[in-house]
């Protein structure tokens, strides 16, 4: 399998094979080869199916049937390889050559790779293509750079301020202490303070302590499982109370969610329904959902247990069995590799559930939760002891 970005006589190219035949889309339009003329180059596949956009004109083919998944476990290589016999002859049309320009912000899966000298693995017989301390996006938000004897200098737009223009100017004289982050709320030319897990109060300096979390919608709880190492993944289970009055919302999501190959277990709520989401491997991603009319959303305490018996998925309400699905008779992926890390509630400050999710969940969790336990421990795990931020004390009024 590979995928490739080429330029081909003038043109870009996109050619990629996912074990079965190779896909080639070409742009309309040539590159300027004059050496001062930047190109936004857009290309992917979502599924079998390739999209390839240069400067806002877009080539996107169609799939026909086919495999769907890209299983390459080499290095990604950007402006040539280590070794030219590496590429696929059918990756690129002519013989293969390093590529001779400029590339000053690459992004991958919505992740932007550092373009310096420490970040990448490695690499050769590179140069700084922008000569000056300025380089590139060294201004935040819109700033202008510019070179001074001893550095440089941003020029910030009226709404940012700092060195480099990253901090709002809503927030230069925040009260919100270390527990808390600052969120700017332009609208109102002020700001909110979001506390870390254990604090509270509007500049975050009231401790608390809970048993019960309370999620109000931009909350989350980030687990580190400490007995990650001895799990056995073929055999997983994760138990879960919880309270809402909402009718969407993710409650559990048992995985690094750091891109999308990571393997998950995922609980949450659609269209007041329980919807149960695993991925063993290869993004097939199987949802389950509770086919009753059963509302989850009645502000009543729901106790969830989904067991992963290799690929055997059982799913309790309320004690009761609710689903149990072989979601691969075929046995391809057997375990659940979710790299130690379970969210709750939703993911960081700034993440959205519905794009992280790819749309599987709709909105943050808003409601309560209790005792979570992992696998069979004889002990739940303790929440007051993870990371998170604007979670609150569930145990009042219950």
């Amino acid at each position: 399998d590979f995928l490739c970005i080429s330029l081909v006589n003038g043109f870009t190219q996109l050619r990629y094979n996912l074990g079965d035949k190779t896909v080639i889309l070409q742009t309309l339009q040539k590159v300027h080869a004059n050496g001062n003329t930047w190109h936004s180059l857009n290309a992917g596949r979502v599924g079998n199916e390739g999209y390839l956009d240069l400067d806002g004109i877009n080539i996107t083919q169609k799939a026909s049937p086919g495999m769907n998944a890209l299983d390459t476990h080499t290095d990604f290589f950007v402006g040539g390889v280590s070794s030219l016999n590496l590429v696929n002859p059918m990756a690129i049309e002519n013989e293969p050559r390093g590529f001779t320009g400029c590339i000053r912000e690459i992004v991958i899966n919505n992740r932007e790779l550092k373009l310096t000298v420490t970040d990448p693995k490695g690499g050769a017989n590179i140069g700084d293509c922008d000569g000056t301390v300025c380089g590139y996006t060294v201004c935040k938000n819109n700033g202008t750079c510019q070179v001074e004897n001893s550095g440089f200098f941003c020029s910030c737009p009226q709404e940012w301020t700092g060195t480099t223009c990253e901090q709002s100017i809503h927030c230069s004289q925040n009260m919100c202490g270390s527990q808390g982050l600052c969120i700017p709320q332009p609208s109102s030319f002020s700001y909110t303070c979001v506390c870390a897990l254990g604090w509270t109060g509007k500049y975050c300096n009231s401790k608390i302590k809970f048993y019960i979390a309370k999620f109000v919608g931009n909350s989350y709880i980030k687990y580190t499982d400490p007995y990650y190492g001895k799990r056995d993944l073929q055999y997983s289970r994760l138990a879960i109370n919880f309270t809402t009055n909402q009718t969407e919302g993710l409650i559990a999501w048992m995985g690094k969610s750091e891109d999308e190959d990571n393997d998950f277990l995922a609980i949450g709520l659609a269209n007041g329904t329980l919807k149960v989401v695993i991925n063993l491997g290869e993004r097939i991603s199987v949802p389950l959902m509770h086919s009753k009319y059963f509302t989850c959303s009645d502000e009543r305490w729901h106790f969830v247990t989904v067991v992963q018996n290799q690929t055997c998925i059982k799913v309790y309400l309320d004690e009761e069995l609710i689903l149990f699905e072989d979601i691969d008779p075929q046995r391809k992926y057997t375990a659940l590799n979710y790299g130690g890390i379970c969210y709750f509630g939703g993911f960081e400050i700034g993440r959205k559930v519905n794009i992280v999710t790819t749309g599987l969940y709709q909105k943050e969790f808003i409601g309560k939760i209790k005792d979570v336990v992992l696998f069979q421990d004889s002990k739940k795990i303790q929440l007051m002891k993870a990371e998170g931020y604007n979670v609150y004390d569930g145990n009042s009024g219950n």
